[in-house]
């Protein structure tokens, strides 16, 4: 009998020994045929991080009026309520709170108060790097040998990974000038040339032109990406900072890219007041 306990318990230990060496080994990872992670398909993030890439509770709306005894929504977004709330998020950046200098953090507060004038989301005006990331809308990457794409559903934005820096970017623009290089498994971007005009989530955290944008993106199985970004801007922050956060793949019937090209649809917002008998 204590042969047979003994038999028993050591059929354990191999078990749980067996185990621990199973959940420590790396996670098999899908490689293309020059054995790089296969970054190929569509992804898309479940946080709240477009609303605010810092830790928030949520809270009634974006836009907010004084209210007899606390603030209410704004009389522009009264109507939308519980569709323009803002969710609870726990925040994607690193230590938890943004570094500005303390004249770009009142241009944030500024710029939060006046959210529903100044938020380039509004207007369809491309996301920028990193918020075309972490929009509630999936993106696809599709990865060559030379060269890597990303294509976004919001507003139809494309980047273009390039592997040999062609130098400094000729001219600001939305989305950046991307140049790619691989670190073992990861996949570094650095992003310069981008227009002050971006911000990165709907509460108006803000940047300069002269940010550079370090992301790297990390296949850490089959169906997840660990995305990180450092953003360097001695304009506007103090010193560089990181957002992190995962990639989930779209794995459905519905993985892959529907059409948002969200120009037409603010034309009125944009316009509207040009018309000869504008609308009430």
């Amino acid at each position: 009998m204590r042969l047979k306990s003994l038999g028993g318990g050591l059929a354990a230990l191999i078990a749980v020994v067996s185990f621990s060496v199973a959940a420590a080994a790396p996670a098999k990872i899908p490689r293309t045929p020059d054995k790089r992670p296969d970054l190929n398909g569509v992804w898309q993030v479940l946080n709240t991080a477009n609303w605010d890439i810092e830790p928030h509770a949520a809270r009634a709306a974006l836009a907010l009026r004084q209210g007899p005894v606390v603030p209410v929504p704004a009389r522009e977004v009264l109507a939308l309520g519980a569709v323009g709330a803002v969710p609870a998020g726990a925040g994607v950046v690193v230590g938890g709170v943004i570094p500005y200098t303390p004249e770009a953090k009142a241009k944030r507060d500024e710029n939060r108060a006046d959210w529903l004038n100044r938020d380039p989301e509004i207007k369809c005006y491309l996301p920028g790097v990193p918020r075309a990331n972490y929009m509630s809308f999936p993106l696809q990457i599709i990865q060559g040998g030379s060269e890597t794409l990303i294509a976004y559903e919001y507003a139809g934005a494309v980047r273009n990974l390039v592997f040999k820096d062609p130098g400094p970017a000729p001219v600001d623009s939305w989305m950046g000038q991307s140049v790619a290089k691989w670190e073992g498994d990861t996949l570094v971007v650095t992003v310069t040339g981008q227009s002050d005009s971006t911000w990165f989530d709907r509460a108006g955290n803000h940047h300069s032109a002269g940010m550079t944008v370090v992301e790297r993106w990390t296949l850490t199985d089959a169906d997840h990406i660990r995305y990180e970004a450092e953003i360097t801007d001695p304009e506007t922050f103090t010193r560089p900072w990181k957002v992190s956060m995962v990639l989930y793949r779209r794995v459905g019937e519905d993985a892959r890219l529907q059409q948002f090209k969200c120009v037409e649809f603010v034309e009125e917002l944009m316009f509207g007041k040009l018309r000869k008998n504008p609308l009430p």
